[in-house]
């Protein structure tokens, strides 16, 4: 016969073996957790840089297009509710908004021959199409962090220590289907 002592040490030290998994699971899914608030960090500096840029570029082309106010001023509140929005799904569908404005902006550009030769302007369209590829970049790292972090609190074990813990899934970044590639820019030939 098995002493009552002996089951209570096997009780115990498979209570201390499931405790110490629990604690393994939760710090890794705080790890992945913290990678996604990372990449969205990185998205948006990269956001905040587009938002600095689009001010200039609207007062540069508005020297040029002084009748096109209506366009300018579209640019810049799409500009505003960007950089107002704060959740991912919002800021997606405000940057959105915004890449839309700006592909107006370039298409009034390409009226005036004097302002597509501005060397302001060529330089800021250049600044633009190199904030939209690391845009393009840290939004791809955003959502492999996102997919692996959602791997990590739907598989097992960790999805009973997620569901314990407030885990919760993430949405990923996304663009339109009809606009996933950055704000074309054309230079003057």
């Amino acid at each position: 016969m098995v002493s009552a002592g002996v089951v209570v040490i096997v009780i115990v030290a498979v209570v201390v073996v499931i405790l110490v998994m629990a604690i393994a699971v939760y710090n890794r899914l705080v790890r992945v957790r913290n990678a996604v608030d990372n990449s969205w960090a990185h998205i948006d500096v990269q956001l905040n840089r587009r938002h600095d840029l689009v001010p200039n570029l609207v007062a540069t082309v508005q020297g040029y297009a002084t009748h096109e106010q209506s366009t300018l001023a579209a640019v810049t509140q799409a500009r505003t509710a960007a950089a107002s929005a704060l959740e991912p799904a919002e800021r997606a569908q405000a940057e959105n908004a915004l890449t839309g404005t700006l592909k107006s902006l370039f298409a009034v550009a390409e009226a005036y021959p004097d302002l597509k030769a501005n060397q302001n302007f060529l330089q800021l369209q250049d600044q633009l199409a190199d904030a939209e590829n690391r845009i393009a970049y840290s939004r791809q790292a955003y959502n492999d962090a996102i997919m692996t972090y959602n791997n990590a609190i739907q598989t097992f074990p960790a999805d009973i220590v997620a569901g314990l813990t407030g885990f919760k899934a993430r949405e990923p970044f996304h663009m339109d289907e009809d606009d996933d590639g950055p704000v074309h820019v054309t230079f003057p030939s």
